[in-house]
C-alpha cells in the first residue's frame, strides 16, 4: 500500500490516553483508522446537507406559480415526438 509520512503532534494528555491502546509500531494504523472514521462521518454529513438543499430547492420551485405556468406552456407546445403518428 502506498502512503505518506506525516508528523503529528499529540498533547501529552492525549498521548497518555492512546498509548495503552496501541501496540508499539502500530500508531500509524491507529491514527489512519481514526481519520478514516471521521472522514466517513464528514462525507455522510455533507451528503445529508446536500439532500436537504435539493429538497428545499425542489419545494421552492414547485411553489413558484410563474415557473409552473411557464413549464405547463412548454409542455403543451413541445412534445417528445412519441405520439406524433
Amino acid at each position: 500500500m502506498r502512503g505518506y509520512n506525516v508528523n503529528i503532534y499529540f498533547s501529552e494528555k492525549t498521548y497518555q490516553k492512546i498509548k495503552p491502546l496501541i501496540v508499539q509500531r502500530k500508531v500509524s494504523e491507529f491514527v489512519n483508522q481514526a481519520v478514516e472514521k471521521e472522514l466517513a462521518k464528514e462525507q455522510k454529513k455533507e451528503k445529508a446537507e446536500l439532500k436537504e438543499k435539493l429538497i428545499t430547492a425542489y419545494q421552492r420551485q414547485a411553489k413558484n406559480k410563474k415557473l409552473q405556468a411557464e413549464l405547463s406552456l412548454w409542455d403543451s407546445i413541445s412534445g417528445d415526438g412519441l405520439n406524433d403518428r
